[in-house]
């Protein structure tokens, strides 16, 4: 049986040929929604802990009078909030729309 009448797949390669992957290829599910969980995990642990661990029971006192020493701003961290949570839209926009081949 000849294979000359298999349609060729094109194969594009990325990183100088560390990445393959087929023409028409979709992002697999699983990885769209690790995206959802690690960048809120990201925001959700940057506002969490925003002025460190102050209430940890052995390092929660050093860093609370790091933190008065240092004068923190909880609004520059909100800020930086902010500009995660607008990556966040970002990123998830891009993920789910859907794919158009150059």
């Amino acid at each position: 049986m000849n294979d000359d009448n298999k349609p060729q797949e094109e194969i594009k390669e990325y990183a100088e040929g560390w990445i393959t992957e087929r023409k028409g290829t979709e992002v697999p599910v699983f990885l769209k929604i690790a995206y959802i969980f690690i960048i809120g995990g990201c925001l959700t642990y940057l506002i969490v802990f925003m002025n460190g661990e102050v209430n940890h029971s052995e390092r929660g006192v050093l860093v609370q009078a790091f933190n008065s020493v240092s004068q923190s701003s909880s609004g520059l961290m909100y800020a930086v909030a902010a500009i995660g949570v607008i990556y966040f839209i970002v990123v998830i926009g891009f993920v789910f729309r859907k794919f158009h081949e150059e």
